[in-house]
């Protein structure tokens, strides 16, 4: 009998990369190489996001009500674990770091997971970096 470990790779992931995903744009196949077979984990805070993503494609008239609701279909397949944030943590970051209590989320729940950042923001991306989250690289 074989000794098999598995190991599984945790990644917080940011709304930036979920839309891109969702919507197709040119850095998808890389997002979903990148995150093929981890464990995805992102704040809760992701879920709303998505809605406010969405419906500002609508607002934009960027996309129609059946693709937002193609992109809702594609979303709810995406194996997402939601987590829950430390509130306090999360706003000594956004004072540190100038940032959105969205993206404050994003990095204490790095933290907390103790696993890297895949996000397409370089703003957050930076304010990350600053806190000691490790980031994951998007090849261009």
């Amino acid at each position: 009998m074989y000794n098999c470990t598995i190991q599984f790779v945790h990644i917080v992931i940011d709304t930036s990369a979920l839309v891109a995903v969702l919507t197709s744009e040119p850095q998808r196949a890389a997002l979903i190489r990148i995150t093929d077979g981890a464990d995805l984990v992102a704040p809760g805070s992701v879920h709303w996001e998505i809605g406010n993503a969405m419906s500002a494609l609508l607002k934009r008239r960027r996309a129609t009500l059946a693709e937002v609701q193609r992109c809702l279909v594609a979303y709810a397949a995406i194996p997402l674990r939601l987590v829950d944030v430390d509130l306090a943590l999360a706003l000594e970051v956004a004072a540190d770091h100038n940032l959105y209590a969205y993206d404050a989320y994003l990095v204490t729940c790095a933290l907390a997971q103790r696993a890297p950042l895949l996000t397409l923001d370089e703003a957050l991306a930076r304010a990350a970096t600053s806190s000691g989250v490790q980031l994951l690289e998007v090849p261009a």
